[in-house]
């Protein structure tokens, strides 16, 4: 049950909504656990306010896991287990928009295992995925990682790998993507393109999927390295895309 009603993944800028991070044990959300999560709520564009705490995972921290985000079985002893970091989690994002960086594959993952098969609630919220959004609003940079696009729009990065400091530093650059696509719109004489479903229903590859925001031309959607996505038609003059 709960799992039917877990939210949509969207695509776009939108004022109102929590950035999240999770640090964990690894990279299985079948057999790791989340050690910490942190949010930053934003309204109307502006942080209103934050959320962070450690999780007890009730075995040992791997090594290798400490050594990335330096949290170690010390620093765990008598924080929250997953059930009441989850419930407090939970009771800060209400029904808000998630935002994270490459939570689609990864963050998703470990709060429906924590959330859903683990209590048995439902997540209902929808999200919106920064690197899809990255790779589609910076094509030329040669990598997405958060620590990337800080680099890219000039936000400091220091403090990285904790989950708090990762929202703040996610949350500017999600807010500087939202400018370049707002500017880009701007150019095309319309408006800011709402977050919508990262699907396009029944496009089908080669196909026209609407029209450039940059030159006017034809989308088509393509199949990429990453998956499908959206091209100008008029590439390469024109080298817009849009993920999935």
């Amino acid at each position: 049950m709960a799992r039917e009603k877990r939210g949509r993944q969207l695509t776009g800028y939108v004022p109102d909504h929590v950035v999240f991070d999770l640090e964990t044990t690894g990279l299985n959300p079948l057999e790791d656990q989340i050690i910490e999560i942190s949010a930053v709520k934003v309204e109307k564009g502006e942080v209103c306010g934050t959320f962070s705490t450690l999780v007890d995972p009730g075995r040992p921290i791997p090594r290798a896991a400490s050594k990335v985000n330096g949290i170690t079985d010390e620093m765990v002893a008598g924080a929250p287990t997953m059930e009441k970091a989850m419930e407090q989690f939970l009771a800060f994002i209400g029904p808000a928009v998630l935002v994270g960086h490459n939570i689609h594959c990864f963050d998703m993952k470990f709060l429906y295992q924590a959330i859903c098969a683990g209590m048995g609630k439902a997540l209902p919220n929808d999200y919106i995925d920064t690197l899809p959004m990255a790779r589609a609003c910076l094509p030329r940079l040669r990598r997405h990682r958060l620590t990337d696009l800080a680099a890219h729009f000039y936000i400091s990065t220091e403090g990285a790998h904790r989950a708090l400091n990762d929202c703040m530093m996610n949350e500017k650059c999600y807010a500087e993507m939202g400018k370049q696509m707002a500017e880009v719109s701007a150019e095309a004489g319309a408006a800011a393109p709402p977050a919508v479903p990262a699907t396009v229903g029944s496009v089908r590859s080669g196909k026209s999927a609407g029209q450039c925001p940059r030159c006017g031309k034809e989308l088509v959607r393509r199949n990429g390295r990453y998956g499908p996505f959206l091209g100008c038609g008029s590439f390469p003059s024109c080298r817009y895309t849009q993920a999935l």
